[in-house]
C-alpha cells in the first residue's frame, strides 16, 4: 500500500466540489451523489440495508458500513453458510438473520439488498430483489452468463427501482481525475490500453469437509464463476468503454491451466486483448503463479502514459532538467566519450526512468493482492451511493451501463478463449448507452 492519506472526508469534500461542474457531470454523472444538494437530502435519514452473502467481500461491506456510512442501518443478514452468518450476526446484533433469501425479501423493514453471494447467483438474487420493490446493489461482476446479465439489466429498467453493480473504480479520486485528464486531451490521443493483474498463489480457501468444496471454492468451477475474466478482469475492462467511448468490434484470446493442475476448471493464465473500431487494441493477461508485475492498468496516448494502478501520469517529452542536472547528467552517462559525427541517425530505444506526477495531490494505491478490498479503492464511497439512492429512490446514470459491459466483456473474452477464436461483439448484447454506429 501506497498513500499519502486520502480519507474519505477529503474525497466527499472534492466530490462536492466536482458536483458543480456540469462538464465534469456529463463525463462521470454517477457523482451527482456527492453533490452538496444531494447530500441535504439525506441528513437525519437511514437507508434500511439487507447484507445477501455474508463471506469476506460481505464483511467487508459491513465493516465499512459500520464504520464509516451513518446513513445506513443493516437491519438483516443471510447467508446458507452458518459459519459465515454467525460471524455477520455478531457484528449487527440487531439484524435478524435468514438462510433463505426469498423470506428476507417478504419484509417490509428491508428497503435495500446488497448481494456479496457468488457468481452464479446474481442473477436470480437481484431480479428476485427487483421485482420484491427492493433497490438492490449487486458485486461485480453482474452475471456468469451473457443472457443473465442482460436480463438483469432488462428487470433494472422495467422495475423503477435502483441498481448497482460493485465497479469501486468509478468512485476511486484518482480514477476521476485520470479520466478527466484522457478526455481532455492531456496525454494526446489514446493509442493503446494495457491491463494486467498477477499473483502467486492457488486461489484455494481451506475447506473442513470435502462436501463443502464447490460451496466454499466456487471460483474454481466454471458452473459457479468465470475464473480470473470475471474476478478480476472486469474491474479493468471497463477502462476501454471509459477511455474510449465505444465498443470492441473483435475479441480474441488464449486461457490455459498451466500451474495450478488441481482439479479446477477455471484457467489460471489467461491473455485477451480487445480490438476497437478506430484501431486501439485494450489486453488483459493475468497470471496467478507468478506476482512479479503485480497490478497495473495503463492507458496510452500519443502526449503520455497514465498508469492507474500506480496513480501516475508520464509525459513523452518530459520538463527539461535545470542546466546543471543535464550536465551531470551527461556527465553521469558519458555522452561526451567516442563521439560520433557520422553513422547510423538512431539510437536504441529504452523504457522511460521518469518517476512521473501523481494524478492526485493525495492518493492510496494498492497492488492487487487482495481479493477482499483495499482502503481508499473506492468501495466506501460506492455502498455510500448506494444508500443514498435507497432513501432518495433515485438511480444513477450510467453507473449500470458502465458496469453491464465490463462484464460482457470478461465473459465474451471467456467465450474467446473457450472456442478459440477471434469473435464479433454480438449485437444481441448491445443495449442503448453509447453510440454503436462504428461497431
Amino acid at each position: 500500500m501506497e498513500t499519502t492519506d486520502f480519507s474519505r472526508r477529503d474525497f466527499l469534500k472534492s466530490a462536492a466540489a466536482m458536483g458543480g461542474g456540469s462538464l465534469l457531470l456529463s463525463a462521470f454523472p454517477w457523482l451527482q451523489t456527492f453533490s452538496k444538494e444531494n447530500q441535504k437530502e439525506v441528513i437525519g435519514e437511514k437507508a434500511k440495508i439487507a447484507i445477501i452473502g455474508t463471506g469476506s467481500r460481505g464483511m467487508y461491506h459491513i465493516q465499512n458500513i459500520l464504520r464509516v456510512i451513518p446513513q445506513a442501518e443493516i437491519v438483516a443478514l443471510c447467508d446458507v453458510y452458518q459459519p459465515h452468518l454467525d460471524q455477520a450476526a455478531a457484528l449487527c446484533p440487531k439484524a435478524k438473520t435468514y438462510t433463505d433469501y426469498r423470506e428476507l425479501l417478504l419484509s417490509p423493514e428491508v428497503e435495500g439488498v446488497l448481494i456479496a453471494s457468488p457468481l452464479h447467483t446474481h442473477a436470480s438474487l437481484t431480479i428476485a430483489g427487483l421485482n420484491a420493490g427492493k433497490h438492490v446493489f449487486c458485486e461485480k461482476s453482474m452475471a456468469r452468463t451473457l443472457d443473465d446479465c442482460k436480463a438483469m439489466y432488462d428487470t433494472y429498467k422495467q422495475s423503477g427501482k435502483v441498481l448497482y453493480i460493485g465497479q469501486q473504480r468509478l468512485f476511486d479520486p484518482k480514477y476521476i481525475k485520470a479520466f478527466e485528464m484522457v478526455h481532455n486531451g492531456s496525454i494526446g490521443e489514446v493509442v493503446g490500453i494495457r491491463n494486467y493483474w498477477f499473483r502467486n498463489n492457488d486461489w484455494r480457501r481451506p475447506v473442513s469437509d470435502p462436501s463443502l468444496e464447490r460451496h466454499i471454492n466456487w471460483r474454481l468451477y466454471k458452473e459457479y464463476s468465470g475464473g480470473l475474466m470475471t474476478e478480476l478482469a472486469t474491474h479493468q475492462l471497463q477502462l476501454g468503454t471509459w477511455a474510449l467511448k465505444a465498443l470492441p468490434d473483435f475479441i480474441s484470446g488464449f486461457g490455459d491451466i498451466i500451474f495450478w493442475k488441481d482439479g479446477r476448471e477455471v484457467y489460471d493464465s489467461v491473455n485477451v486483448m480487445y480490438h476497437y473500431p478506430n484501431g486501439v487494441h485494450m489486453s488483459f493477461e493475468s497470471t496467478i503463479s507468478n506476482k512479479f508485475f503485480g497490478m497495473g492498468e495503463q492507458i496510452l496516448g500519443h502526449k503520455g502514459t497514465i498508469e492507474l494502478s500506480k496513480g501516475k501520469y508520464y509525459m513523452e517529452e518530459p520538463k527539461p532538467a535545470p542546466g546543471i542536472q543535464q550536465l551531470i547528467n551527461q556527465i553521469e552517462h558519458k555522452v561526451f566519450d567516442n563521439v560520433s559525427f557520422a553513422g547510423p541517425s538512431w539510437v536504441p530505444e529504452t523504457a522511460s526512468e521518469s518517476k512521473g506526477e501523481y494524478i492526485v495531490e493525495k492518493t492510496k494505491t494498492h497492488d492487487g493482492a487482495s481479493s477482499t478490498g483495499a482502503v481508499g479503492d473506492g468501495s466506501e464511497e460506492l455502498v455510500a451511493a448506494f444508500c443514498h439512492s435507497v432513501i432518495t429512490g433515485k438511480p444513477i446514470p450510467s453507473l449500470v451501463e458502465e458496469a453491464y459491459y465490463s462484464s460482457v466483456l470478461a465473459l465474451l473474452g471467456i467465450k474467446a478463449m473457450e472456442e478459440r477464436v477471434v469473435m464479433p461483439f454480438p449485437d444481441a448484447y448491445k443495449i442503448p448507452y453509447l453510440n454503436h454506429s462504428n461497431v
